[in-house]
């Protein structure tokens, strides 16, 4: 069985594209909202996070996402402690979950593949590209905030130029290819490669 990532920035459609794959008959593991489970459910990475963060990362019992992500955006050593503390325990845990799949192979959606090195641990990883004026225009109106809070968080992660090039494969979310044909191209390639047990 293949382990394969699927990434992007924020605001790029990856996980659209991961449930188009999902309608293939392809098991996905959302690392992001497993990540948001743990650090809704794991005790020690709770203190952790509150002796971080302070006591208003937690709001009656739940993680209080808008205070953590205010605070990261604008504090690139808290971004990388934060990760630091959730990133190996999101990494195990979608280790087990791959091992109990019993498809050829199984897809990882995650936003920080390269930044957590969770690409040590896949055999290939598909990039969702889109551009940053569409990006910015979806981040806008899913969170509800405005262009400037919109253009840092895309500035916060990593260049998507520098991520698309570490992908094995790349799906063009701007509209100008059919997305479910470029999705069947690359589960097909896949499909074949795990066949054959290719392997780069």
């Amino acid at each position: 069985m293949l382990k394969v990532g699927i990434t992007g920035g924020i605001g790029s459609g990856k996980t659209m594209v991961a449930s188009i794959f999902e309608q293939l008959g392809i098991p996905v593991y959302y690392a992001d909202v497993e990540a948001k489970r743990i650090m809704n459910s794991d005790a020690k990475i709770i203190d952790t996070i509150k002796d971080l963060f302070g006591h208003e990362s937690y709001r009656e019992g739940s993680l209080n996402k808008k205070w953590i992500a205010d605070a990261i955006f604008s504090n690139p050593s808290k971004r990388l402690a934060l990760n630091e503390i959730v990133h190996p325990a999101t990494i195990a845990a979608s280790e087990k979950w791959m091992s109990l799949q019993t498809t050829q192979y199984v897809l990882k959606e995650a936003a920080l593949v390269f930044e957590s090195g969770a690409e040590k641990h896949l055999d290939y990883v598909i990039g969702v590209s889109c551009s940053e004026t569409e990006r910015i225009a979806r981040i806008i109106k899913r969170d509800n905030i405005d262009e400037v809070t919109a253009i840092a968080r895309i500035k916060g992660q990593m260049n998507d130029e520098e991520k698309m090039r570490r992908c094995d494969f790349i799906i063009d979310n701007n509209e100008r290819e059919f997305l479910t044909t470029q999705v069947i191209e690359i589960h097909e390639a896949l499909l074949k490669r795990a066949e054959a047990k290719i392997i780069i």
